[in-house]
Protein backbone atom coordinates (compact mmCIF):
# COMPACT_ATOMS: atom_id res chain seq x y z
CA UNK A 1 0.00 0.00 0.00
CA UNK A 2 1.41 3.68 -0.86
CA UNK A 3 2.10 5.68 1.81
CA UNK A 4 0.94 8.64 0.66
CA UNK A 5 2.64 12.75 1.59
CA UNK A 6 -0.35 15.23 2.37
CA UNK A 7 -0.26 18.44 0.97
CA UNK A 8 -2.34 21.21 0.46
CA UNK A 9 -1.77 22.28 -3.16
CA UNK A 10 -2.08 25.97 -4.59
CA UNK A 11 -4.08 25.53 -7.24
CA UNK A 12 -4.88 29.73 -8.03
CA UNK A 13 -4.54 30.58 -11.67
CA UNK A 14 -3.02 27.47 -12.68
CA UNK A 15 -4.73 25.38 -15.80
CA UNK A 16 -6.77 22.18 -14.25
CA UNK A 17 -8.42 20.08 -16.98
CA UNK A 18 -11.51 17.45 -16.04
CA UNK A 19 -11.77 14.77 -18.38
CA UNK A 20 -15.51 13.65 -18.22
CA UNK A 21 -18.78 15.87 -17.46
CA UNK A 22 -20.82 13.65 -14.92
CA UNK A 23 -21.75 13.75 -11.24
CA UNK A 24 -18.27 12.90 -10.00
CA UNK A 25 -16.50 15.62 -12.74
CA UNK A 26 -18.98 18.13 -11.55
CA UNK A 27 -17.48 17.42 -7.44
CA UNK A 28 -14.01 17.59 -9.01
CA UNK A 29 -14.60 21.23 -10.89
CA UNK A 30 -16.51 22.45 -7.94
CA UNK A 31 -13.59 22.07 -5.93
CA UNK A 32 -11.13 22.91 -8.09
CA UNK A 33 -13.20 26.48 -9.22
CA UNK A 34 -13.09 26.98 -4.89
CA UNK A 35 -9.45 26.69 -5.44
CA UNK A 36 -9.27 29.47 -7.77
CA UNK A 37 -7.71 26.94 -10.62
CA UNK A 38 -8.47 28.04 -14.72
CA UNK A 39 -10.49 24.98 -15.12
CA UNK A 40 -10.91 23.63 -18.61
CA UNK A 41 -13.32 20.28 -18.70
CA UNK A 42 -13.40 18.26 -21.76
CA UNK A 43 -16.75 16.17 -22.27
CA UNK A 44 -18.95 15.57 -24.58
CA UNK A 45 -21.97 16.08 -22.57
CA UNK A 46 -21.92 18.12 -19.25
CA UNK A 47 -24.06 17.63 -16.22
CA UNK A 48 -26.65 20.27 -15.22
CA UNK A 49 -24.55 21.82 -12.44
CA UNK A 50 -22.16 22.62 -14.93
CA UNK A 51 -23.64 23.69 -17.45
CA UNK A 52 -24.21 27.22 -15.69
CA UNK A 53 -20.87 27.71 -14.66
CA UNK A 54 -19.64 27.14 -18.28
CA UNK A 55 -21.98 29.61 -19.21
CA UNK A 56 -20.95 31.89 -16.40
CA UNK A 57 -17.59 32.21 -18.36
CA UNK A 58 -15.92 29.96 -14.63
CA UNK A 59 -14.75 27.11 -16.78
CA UNK A 60 -13.65 26.64 -20.03
CA UNK A 61 -15.39 23.61 -22.06
CA UNK A 62 -14.46 21.94 -25.05
CA UNK A 63 -17.51 19.65 -26.48
CA UNK A 64 -16.02 16.72 -27.39
CA UNK A 65 -14.06 13.25 -25.97
CA UNK A 66 -10.32 13.71 -24.56
CA UNK A 67 -7.62 13.57 -27.42
CA UNK A 68 -3.79 13.47 -26.81
CA UNK A 69 -2.66 16.80 -26.36
CA UNK A 70 -5.32 18.02 -24.24
CA UNK A 71 -3.24 17.98 -21.25
CA UNK A 72 -0.61 20.76 -22.86
CA UNK A 73 0.50 23.59 -20.47
CA UNK A 74 -1.98 21.91 -17.41
CA UNK A 75 -0.67 21.37 -13.95
CA UNK A 76 -3.14 19.11 -12.93
CA UNK A 77 -5.64 16.70 -14.34
CA UNK A 78 -8.65 14.59 -13.16
CA UNK A 79 -10.01 11.39 -15.10
CA UNK A 80 -13.47 11.59 -14.07
CA UNK A 81 -15.28 9.50 -17.19
CA UNK A 82 -17.11 6.23 -16.83
CA UNK A 83 -14.11 4.27 -19.26
CA UNK A 84 -11.25 3.05 -17.31
CA UNK A 85 -9.43 2.70 -20.79
CA UNK A 86 -10.19 6.54 -21.69
CA UNK A 87 -8.89 7.44 -18.32
CA UNK A 88 -5.73 5.20 -18.16
CA UNK A 89 -5.56 7.20 -21.20
CA UNK A 90 -5.45 10.61 -19.81
CA UNK A 91 -2.96 9.04 -17.23
CA UNK A 92 -0.28 8.09 -19.38
CA UNK A 93 -0.23 11.38 -20.95
CA UNK A 94 -0.01 13.38 -18.06
CA UNK A 95 2.70 11.52 -16.87
CA UNK A 96 4.70 11.95 -19.85
CA UNK A 97 3.82 15.94 -19.61
CA UNK A 98 4.73 15.79 -15.64
CA UNK A 99 0.94 16.87 -14.73
CA UNK A 100 -0.32 15.90 -11.56
CA UNK A 101 -2.71 12.80 -12.09
CA UNK A 102 -5.81 11.46 -10.05
CA UNK A 103 -7.97 9.08 -12.48
CA UNK A 104 -10.88 8.17 -9.86
CA UNK A 105 -10.96 5.04 -8.52
CA UNK A 106 -8.28 4.25 -9.97
CA UNK A 107 -4.80 3.84 -7.60
CA UNK A 108 -2.22 2.90 -10.02
CA UNK A 109 -3.48 5.78 -12.66
CA UNK A 110 -3.49 8.42 -9.54
CA UNK A 111 0.01 10.25 -8.91
CA UNK A 112 -2.55 11.55 -5.46
CA UNK A 113 -5.65 11.02 -3.79
CA UNK A 114 -8.37 13.34 -2.57
CA UNK A 115 -9.38 13.19 0.68
CA UNK A 116 -12.33 13.74 2.49
CA UNK A 117 -12.75 17.08 3.69
CA UNK A 118 -14.02 18.66 6.10
CA UNK A 119 -13.89 22.78 6.06
CA UNK A 120 -15.24 25.47 8.37
CA UNK A 121 -14.28 28.70 6.47
CA UNK A 122 -10.04 28.60 5.85
CA UNK A 123 -9.83 25.95 8.69
CA UNK A 124 -9.70 22.67 6.44
CA UNK A 125 -9.50 18.83 8.09
CA UNK A 126 -8.61 16.06 5.25
CA UNK A 127 -8.93 12.10 5.77
CA UNK A 128 -7.47 9.82 4.15
CA UNK A 129 -7.52 6.30 4.38
CA UNK A 130 -4.56 5.53 1.49
CA UNK A 131 -7.40 4.61 -0.43
CA UNK A 132 -8.62 1.17 1.80
CA UNK A 133 -12.03 3.21 2.29
CA UNK A 134 -13.26 5.58 1.36
CA UNK A 135 -16.22 5.02 3.19
CA UNK A 136 -14.76 5.30 5.96
CA UNK A 137 -13.15 8.28 5.37
CA UNK A 138 -16.60 9.79 4.63
CA UNK A 139 -17.51 8.86 8.33
CA UNK A 140 -14.93 10.45 9.86
CA UNK A 141 -16.29 13.50 8.01
CA UNK A 142 -19.10 13.35 8.99
CA UNK A 143 -18.11 13.02 12.82
CA UNK A 144 -15.81 15.59 12.19
CA UNK A 145 -18.49 18.23 11.02
CA UNK A 146 -20.66 17.10 14.37
CA UNK A 147 -17.72 18.33 16.21
CA UNK A 148 -16.13 21.10 14.75
CA UNK A 149 -18.55 23.70 15.34
CA UNK A 150 -18.48 27.40 14.12
CA UNK A 151 -16.44 28.57 17.27
CA UNK A 152 -13.38 27.02 15.54
CA UNK A 153 -13.80 29.01 12.96
CA UNK A 154 -14.40 32.38 14.99
CA UNK A 155 -11.01 31.07 17.16
CA UNK A 156 -9.08 30.18 14.43
CA UNK A 157 -10.01 34.49 13.30
CA UNK A 158 -9.19 35.41 16.39
CA UNK A 159 -5.21 33.88 16.31
CA UNK A 160 -4.92 35.14 12.69
CA UNK A 161 -5.66 38.38 13.79
CA UNK A 162 -3.43 38.51 16.98
CA UNK A 163 -0.89 36.84 14.63
CA UNK A 164 -1.08 39.79 12.15
CA UNK A 165 -0.50 42.38 14.99
CA UNK A 166 2.46 40.68 16.69
CA UNK A 167 4.03 40.35 13.22
CA UNK A 168 3.09 44.19 13.01
CA UNK A 169 5.24 44.47 15.54
CA UNK A 170 8.12 42.71 14.73
CA UNK A 171 7.42 40.22 17.08
CA UNK A 172 7.41 36.15 15.89
CA UNK A 173 6.89 32.58 17.86
CA UNK A 174 7.26 29.50 16.52
CA UNK A 175 4.50 26.92 16.59
CA UNK A 176 5.45 24.95 20.05
CA UNK A 177 4.78 28.71 21.40
CA UNK A 178 1.83 28.92 19.82
CA UNK A 179 0.85 25.81 20.94
CA UNK A 180 1.20 26.37 24.84
CA UNK A 181 0.12 29.83 24.53
CA UNK A 182 -3.07 28.69 23.40
CA UNK A 183 -3.66 26.96 26.56
CA UNK A 184 -6.83 26.08 28.35
CA UNK A 185 -7.39 29.05 29.86
CA UNK A 186 -7.59 30.91 26.37
CA UNK A 187 -9.85 28.05 25.46
CA UNK A 188 -12.45 28.14 27.94
CA UNK A 189 -12.86 32.31 27.81
CA UNK A 190 -13.19 32.00 24.27
CA UNK A 191 -16.01 29.47 25.19
CA UNK A 192 -17.24 31.40 27.79
CA UNK A 193 -17.88 34.10 25.13
CA UNK A 194 -14.99 36.13 26.45
CA UNK A 195 -13.41 36.75 23.38
CA UNK A 196 -11.25 39.95 24.50
CA UNK A 197 -10.36 37.73 27.53
CA UNK A 198 -9.16 35.17 25.65
CA UNK A 199 -7.14 37.67 23.31
CA UNK A 200 -5.61 39.57 26.58
CA UNK A 201 -4.49 36.28 27.89
CA UNK A 202 -2.93 35.35 24.16
CA UNK A 203 -1.07 38.21 23.59
CA UNK A 204 0.53 38.25 27.27
CA UNK A 205 1.50 34.71 26.74
CA UNK A 206 3.25 35.35 23.56
CA UNK A 207 4.39 38.69 24.36
CA UNK A 208 6.29 37.17 27.53
CA UNK A 209 9.43 35.50 25.42
CA UNK A 210 8.96 36.96 22.22
CA UNK A 211 11.96 37.35 19.99
CA UNK A 212 11.97 40.31 17.93
CA UNK A 213 12.84 39.67 14.03
CA UNK A 214 16.01 40.92 13.26
CA UNK A 215 15.73 44.53 11.78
Amino acid sequence: MNRYYPAFLDLKDRRCVVVGGGAVATRKVQALIEAQARVTVIAPQLSAELQPLVGAGAVEHATRAYEPGDLAGAFLAIAATDDAAANARVAREARARGVLVNAVDDLPNCDFIAPAIVKRGDLVVAISTAGKSPAFARRLREELEQLLSDDYLALLDLLGEVRTELRRQGIVRSGEVWHQAVDQEVLDCFRRGERQAARRRLVERLRASAPRAAS
